[in-house]
């Protein structure tokens, strides 16, 4: 259903802070050209926090305008309030999504039962759901058998993009689930792992300025993971997507803006990102 890799996109912002729409759909374009297979709005890598609910309105309709029918298209709407959910999911309804990704609500860490009925509840709305778990973001790290639990009694959560580090879980969660749901990787330097483990895909942020590394991989070319790890690594040196943008401000797609509480990269992590960059294969790079 979710099988491939699919780009976690950034919010590319004008000089004036507007979207910038132009490097939004020349960056589409070259997603699309290089096999990445589906796209993933209001994740972590757009900065939704710092969005207004019209601002992801726009860039939903456009990406959905944009790409047609060549990609999935998989739309975050989680929240730490199951109510706040369920109505911001439903403002994307009419755009026919083929899965939101919901992030288990963070700060408030909900308690089993609790946790149950936030899914359950945006289940109701009849589209496919990825769960995301990213208990470094969040807080919350969910014990297999809980989330099997959820699967269970939740027949719309469809996935899970996983972005724990903990081995004994993913090894737990793969063991349980992955016949049951599809496991995809949340960490681009975790990926020949997931393919290893019965993982049937990637949400990626390197695929924003280096998509053939991901797509490679994914056909089973160690090679090129091996020869490309420090620029995953070189991605996250600072806060996601700081890194990504830089990147990609080098490569002439996008300015490197991020909006606040998020600031730009400093001049050593500038200078880290180059020395990789220097490096680096150019016919991998957009």
């Amino acid at each position: 259903m979710f099988e491939g890799v699919s780009t976690a996109l950034i919010t590319p912002f004008t000089q004036d802070d507007k979207i910038d729409f132009a490097a939004l759909e020349k960056l589409i374009a070259l997603q699309l050209k290089n096999g990445v297979t589906g796209f993933v709005l209001l994740g972590t890598t757009s900065e939704y926090p710092c969005l207004t609910h019209d601002e992801k309105l726009e860039i939903v309709k456009f990406v959905k305008k944009t790409a047609g029918n060549k990609a999935k298209i998989i739309i975050g709407a989680g929240t730490n309030c199951t109510k706040t959910t369920v109505e911001l999911a439903k403002s994307f309804l009419p755009f026919e999504p083929d899965a939101f990704l919901i992030v288990n609500p963070y700060y408030n860490k909900p308690n089993p039962s609790g946790l149950l009925e936030h899914y359950k509840k945006v289940g109701e709305l009849g589209t496919p759901i990825i769960v995301y778990h990213i208990p470094g973001r969040t807080g919350l790290k969910v014990p297999v058998k809980v989330f099997a639990d959820i699967v269970d009694k939740v027949p719309m959560i469809k996935a899970v993009k996983e972005s724990d580090y903990d081995v004994t879980h993913l090894n737990n969660q793969a063991a349980m689930l992955s016949e049951k749901i599809e496991i995809l990787c949340g960490n681009d330097d975790m990926f020949p792992y997931f393919m290893a483990t019965n993982g049937k895909g990637i949400i990626s942020v390197v695929t924003n300025c280096a998509p053939k590394i991901m797509t490679d991989i994914y056909k089973g070319n160690f090679k090129i993971y091996a020869d490309n790890l420090k620029l995953m690594d070189a991605c996250f040196y600072e806060t996601n997507p700081t890194c990504v943008k830089y990147i990609l401000s080098k490569q002439g797609l996008c300015r490197p803006d991020v909006r606040l509480p998020l600031g730009p990269v400093s001049q050593e992590t500038r200078n880290k990102i180059d020395a990789v960059l220097s490096k680096t294969d150019k016919r991998l790079l957009l």
